[in-house]
């Protein structure tokens, strides 16, 4: 299906502060280099935001993630999760049209999103507070005929129990999302004929139509209000209203000192009682900055300074970022050579010492790259750094 960008666009888009801490909460999960691998989250945050995708919100999160508009582009016009044009400021409504919802009466649904919201699918209701679609199998085919409305499935509707949640969705009513027909989940109509003893004791509604009703959050969109994104691969592993409270401290996150020994307890677990290991005994990096630790090895011949005041780029290296860049200087490696006469014992090294990257070297074959970029010649990812191109 050919889907375009609206004819209507605004002129600019941003992400609120609270968004924007998330977004950069995603992009941190990712190395030096890869943050393109964020792309849907953040497309995502950012249509949660809006309630759709319009160019200039694609066109931020590509600038965010150092991508070329165009493959920010092919990634929200290829998924159909993403809107490319206005939704209703209440609920956009989802109706699966997929066999086993076309036989048990997904046509009627579609009637009636006709006949309440809009003639035709991606059209606005008159007052702006309602849109619909059309979408293939949303994979709730034992309760067909469905429809996705937010967050949440409404499962074994007619076309009477349907026209009726829209009316409640209109009313400002936040209905009980799972199956209409008095169904707890995916059971045979007539009750559970197997697994009985597990029929006492659970909940009023299945487990995600109970955390739907506790939440109250149906058709509430992503705002930013919520507890933000922890990102404990940073040390952040406290929520805000808890940080100060050492009451409320988890567990010691994987490299922090469980103790006044400073030994943190994953050393600990891997080394009994013993000190801490080589990297946890580096001094801090001044102003965030790695610094290299002794390790096995043969630490190569570096240099003071690169020659002629002038450092080949080697971000032309694939799996080298600024940062990597930044700490191949402090070790006194500026150039290509210097890189491509490595052997194994430097390679070791090397590895070890790139504190936060250790690996690096041999995974991404530095050193093959490095030959072929001191010899005068490209590589595919060399090609692509000198045309900016560097999102991948």
């Amino acid at each position: 299906m050919l889907r375009r960008l609206y004819h209507e666009q605004p002129d600019s888009f941003a992400f609120t502060p609270a968004n924007r801490a998330w977004a950069e909460g995603q992009i941190s999960k990712y190395p030096e280099g890869r943050q393109a691998s964020a792309i849907i989250p953040l497309l995502w945050r950012a249509q949660e935001q809006e309630g759709w995708l319009s160019r200039p919100a694609i066109e931020h999160v590509a600038a965010m993630l150092d991508m070329a508009y165009i493959r920010a582009l092919e990634v929200a016009t290829f998924y159909f999760m993403f809107q490319l044009q206005p939704v209703g400021s209440v609920a956009h409504v989802q109706v699966c049209g997929t066999t086993s919802c076309m036989i048990c009466g997904a046509e009627d649904l579609i009637g009636v999103c006709k006949d309440k919201i809009a003639a035709k699918a991606h059209e606005l209701s008159g007052d702006g507070r309602f849109s619909w679609e059309e979408v293939e199998c949303l994979g709730a085919c034992a309760n067909a005929p469905m429809v996705q409305i937010g967050k949440d499935y409404y499962e074994d509707l007619t076309a009477e129990s349907f026209a009726a949640l829209l009316d409640d969705f209109a009313a400002g009513k936040v209905p009980v999302p799972g199956p209409q027909n008095g169904r707890y989940a995916a059971e045979p109509l007539s009750g559970l004929t197997s697994l009985t003893e597990y029929d006492s004791g659970k909940t009023q509604y299945n487990a995600s139509a109970q955390a739907a009703v506790d939440l109250q959050d149906t058709i509430k969109r992503i705002d930013g209000t919520e507890v933000p994104l922890l990102t404990p691969w940073k040390g952040d592993t406290k929520h805000p209203e808890t940080r100060g409270d050492t009451s409320a401290d988890p567990r010691p996150a994987a490299g922090k000192p469980a103790d006044e020994t400073g030994v943190s307890e994953q050393e600990a677990t891997a080394k009994g009682t013993g000190g801490p290991a080589p990297e946890a005994q580096a001094e801090a990096p001044a102003d965030d900055q790695p610094v290299a630790a002794e390790g096995p090895g043969v630490k190569p011949e570096g240099l003071s300074a690169a020659r002629g005041g002038q450092a080949d780029d080697l971000k032309q290296i694939k799996g080298v970022g600024p940062k990597l860049e930044d700490l191949l200087h402090s070790m006194g490696f500026y150039h290509f050579d210097q890189i491509a006469a490595w052997g194994p014992e430097e390679i070791a090294w090397v590895d070890q010492n790139l504190q936060g990257f250790k690996g690096r070297v041999t995974r991404d074959t530095w050193v093959a790259q490095a030959k072929k970029l001191a010899a005068g010649e490209e590589t595919e990812f060399s090609s692509r750094v000198k045309k900016g191109d560097v999102y991948d």
